[in-house]
């Protein structure tokens, strides 16, 4: 048990530098994002088709990366998982300095997906350990909050890299993303290893995980819940200035707002929610992400330019308000619904839910706009219906989703 004072300080005060590995993750790939597709198209002699199907060809192999490290966290702690899984980003990124050929690119971009895709699965067994029960609501907002503000600040870089736009300035991105990893593997030493405890044996395996139904409503929430993340990157910016001819800035705008409101309101959204069920915060989630996909709709059918623009913002704000109500209470209920024992598998299972949404999102997402505003936003719509029946239902199943943000 923690010493009682340990409750009273924040989360960053007791665990800086596992925040700072976190930190410095997110920085890294905010700025290697927006320009991967820049970068190899400055560095090397493939063409935008031949880059783009080896780094597809890598996200698909890179799926069951998250699976098979469940199972090494159950048996050897998250830390060495976690560390590893540095290590492998690190040569991936250094890779990058040296691929001119497709599958090399493909090689590079594995160890990038499949390192963060484990790293993902780890850090929810790390948090789990790290935080008081009643407190871990905070700590997975801190850490989306980290996150966020670190892939803003990573994209204002590299959008510093391509306004100068020198092969020399891309591999310098890449330099130091690769050394950021390293940095990160070096700043997860300090933090304490998370593994069941001796007398506590995995039983039963992924067998016993596939077949606890509860478990799965939880997981099926959860691409729910995944599908409308996506929607901020794939979507929205593309109907606002393709479909609606909405100005340039107005996607802009939409990064930001969502930036600032998660980087700096989470945790007073949190504060707001102290005491308040969590299945009934999630079904509330799922309603803001409802009413954002249908002020978006309505935006279509205004003839003002500034009503447009207003209607689009005011529903990127309700998407976000989603994204903050039901963020880190997801998170936690799947981390407290997992077994001591096999927590790794379980949140792999529940991690692989995002990795499979992310990879159908791009197609389908860009197949329902091309259907029309309607299609994409009503389908969207009828997902986040979905995810709010579902989350009644999670309910009513699984204990710890009918506790109180907060333990109360």
């Amino acid at each position: 048990m923690s010493h009682p004072d340990h409750t009273a300080r924040p989360p960053a005060a007791r665990h800086r530098r596992f925040l700072a590995a976190i930190t410095i993750d997110s920085i890294g790939t905010g700025v290697f994002v927006p320009v991967s597709m820049l970068y190899f198209l400055a560095t090397t002699p493939l063409t935008l088709v031949q880059a783009g199907a080896a780094l597809t060809t890598a996200g698909l192999l890179a799926l069951p990366a998250g699976p098979l490290a469940g199972g090494l966290v159950d048996r050897y702690g998250a830390k060495p998982v976690l560390q590893a899984a540095n290590l492998a980003q690190a040569l991936g990124f250094a890779g990058y300095l040296a691929v001119d050929q497709p599958w090399q690119i493909a090689v590079c971009a594995w160890l990038n997906s499949a390192g963060r895709a484990v790293s993902f699965s780890c850090y929810g067994v790390t948090i789990t350990a790290l935080a008081e029960p009643g407190r871990r609501e905070r700590w997975f907002g801190l850490l989306g909050s980290v996150r966020n503000l670190g892939y803003a600040l990573g994209g204002l870089l590299s959008a510093v890299a391509v306004g100068v736009g020198t092969p020399g300035v891309y591999a310098g991105i890449v330099i130091v993303n690769a050394s950021s990893y390293v940095l990160a593997y070096v700043l997860m030493r300090a933090v304490p290893d998370v593994r069941p405890e001796a007398r506590q044996d995995a039983a039963g395996g992924w067998g016993h995980v596939i077949r606890d139904r509860r478990y799965l409503l939880l997981v099926a929430h959860q691409l729910c819940f995944a599908i409308s993340l996506f929607a901020l990157n794939i979507a929205i910016p593309v109907y606002a200035v393709d479909v609606l001819d909405l100005p340039g800035w107005t996607a802009g705008t939409v990064f930001t707002l969502n930036t600032l409101m998660v980087g700096f309101g989470q945790g007073l959204v949190l504060g707001w929610l102290r005491g308040r069920i969590r299945s009934r915060v999630l079904v509330a989630g799922h309603a803001c992400f409802a009413a954002g996909y249908l002020l978006f709709l309505a935006a279509g059918h205004v003839d003002a330019l500034a009503l447009a623009v207003g209607l689009v913002l005011l529903g990127a704000a309700g998407y976000t308000f989603g994204e903050l109500l039901g963020g880190p209470v997801t998170s936690t209920v799947a981390a407290e619904s997992a077994p001591d024992a096999l927590r790794g598998r379980y949140l792999a299972l529940h991690q692989l839910a995002v990795t499979v949404a992310g990879a159908l999102a791009p197609a389908a997402l860009a197949g329902l706009l091309s259907a029309g505003a309607a299609a994409i936003w009503l389908t969207l719509a009828g997902v986040s219906v979905l995810g709010a029946t579902l989350a009644t239902t999670i309910g009513s199943a699984v204990p710890a989703a009918r506790t109180r943000i907060g333990g109360f």
